[in-house]
């Protein structure tokens, strides 16, 4: 019997442990089918490493004869929200984890029905190498436009607030401005009401002294 061995050539070093590497990275896939009823709120969190790219896809089962929906938020390990969807029968995210931590994200019905049944919700969650990186990047770049134009219409609301609170400071100062032209036109009049008063009574106090001194033939 023979026996062929075949040498590894020194080039195929790297691609052998590059291929070691990629085997030993953590492969996180949550997949599962939940409940949700209607009026509670269901959260589901996932330890994340830092840097670790992360996408998760959920929907209605096909299946549900109602036409549900369902409202969706992600936040971080702070609190800050990543991800968020309203009245939806499907999403999906994906993002770069910018620490470690525990993130959440969590499902509830917009509308309270209590007559309304559990609503079956498919998700999956995959994070490290099981993540399909062309979908996450387009994912991202659709979120990452999503969140630039929240971002845009906050400041737009910044701006309209400062332009409102601007317009009723000018508006503040012209009825001040008004006021101060009409309280300086009244005390003018009276300015000169009270300088006629004085010349009157002067001029009758000098009358009754003129007839008092004539009467007692000062004068």
């Amino acid at each position: 019997m023979f026996q062929f061995l075949l040498p590894i050539r020194t080039e195929d070093f790297g691609l052998v442990f590059a291929v070691i590497l990629i085997l030993s990275l953590p492969i996180q896939i949550e997949s599962l089918v939940f409940n949700l009823q209607s009026g509670r709120t269901k959260c589901i969190s996932e330890d994340l490493h830092s840097h670790a790219v992360t996408h998760a896809h959920y929907r209605i089962n096909a299946d549900t004869p109602h036409s549900y929906k369902i409202s969706a938020r992600v936040s971080d390990p702070n609190g800050e929200t990543l991800h968020e969807a309203q009245s939806v029968e499907s999403g999906e995210f994906a993002f770069t984890a910018t620490q470690a931590g525990e993130h959440i994200v969590c499902f509830w019905s917009p509308q309270f029905d209590p007559s309304a049944s559990m609503i079956p919700i498919e998700f999956e969650w995959k994070a490290g190498v099981a993540t399909n990186h062309h979908t996450s990047i387009s994912i991202l770049k659709r979120d990452k436009i999503q969140f630039m134009e929240l971002e845009l219409k906050k400041l737009e609301e910044s701006v309209q607030s400062i332009h409102e609170d601007i317009k009723h400071l000018r508006e503040r100062e012209e009825e001040m401005q008004m006021l101060n032209q009409t309280t300086n036109s009244r005390m003018a009049m009276m300015s000169l009401l009270s300088l006629f008063i004085c010349l009157g009574v002067a001029g009758l106090q000098l009358w009754h002294l003129k007839t008092f001194f004539e009467r007692k033939k000062i004068l």
